[in-house]
């Protein structure tokens, strides 16, 4: 099976690259629009602020490949608001993959969102063998209100999207290759989606 992590500047992708090398994986990081086509399953990773990801994606032209993939795609975090229609963050058009818009969290609440949560109504191949309420881990700022593609939830002064979904496209707000066996799970099964 052919991993490819898209490599375009804004991710953490090393600790994505690891949790998939822990299921007995290999994952090739790469830019290169071809790999990535060939690819059996990618993964879209981002960390840091959307306008400047956004900027990375278009100047290597990735912002019109990965709408137009066919095969299992799998958004983490930052790579999951960008395949939404917009985000406030930067006040950023996204891929508009998920049709959605991502927005702040309000002030009444500390921000960013750090550390363990929990998930409730799964819907999806992705939580499969996954209990309601297990714990994932969490870091941001920003998120995307419930709506027709969300697949799980969690809350931080108010229910939103922690997992979406649409046709072969996959996104989760939390990161699981950081949320230990739980997040583990969660990749060996969007690694098993046909």
């Amino acid at each position: 099976m052919k991993i490819v992590i898209i490599n375009y500047g804004a991710g953490n992708i090393q600790s994505i690259k690891f949790a998939i090398q822990r299921l007995g994986f290999e994952a090739v990081l790469t830019s290169d629009v071809n790999e990535i086509l060939a690819a059996d399953k990618v993964i879209f990773p981002g960390v840091g602020e959307a306008s400047s990801a956004m900027h990375k994606l278009k100047a290597s032209g990735l912002d019109a490949l990965v709408p137009t993939l066919k095969q299992p795609v799998l958004g983490i975090c930052l790579g999951m608001q960008l395949m939404c229609n917009a985000t406030e963050e930067g006040d950023t058009n996204g891929l508009g993959i998920f049709d959605v818009d991502v927005v702040k969290f309000s002030k009444k609440v500390k921000v960013p969102q750090i550390g363990w949560n929990q998930i409730a109504n799964l819907k999806s191949d992705l939580f499969s063998g996954i209990s309601e309420g297990e714990y994932i881990y969490l870091v941001h700022s920003f998120y995307a209100p419930i709506c027709k593609e969300t697949i799980a939830t969690s809350e931080y002064e108010l229910e939103y999207s922690a997992a979406l979904q649409k046709n072969n496209f996959y996104g989760t707000q939390f990161h699981p290759e950081k949320s230990s066996s739980v997040g583990e799970k969660i990749l060996m099964n969007f690694l098993r989606i046909k």
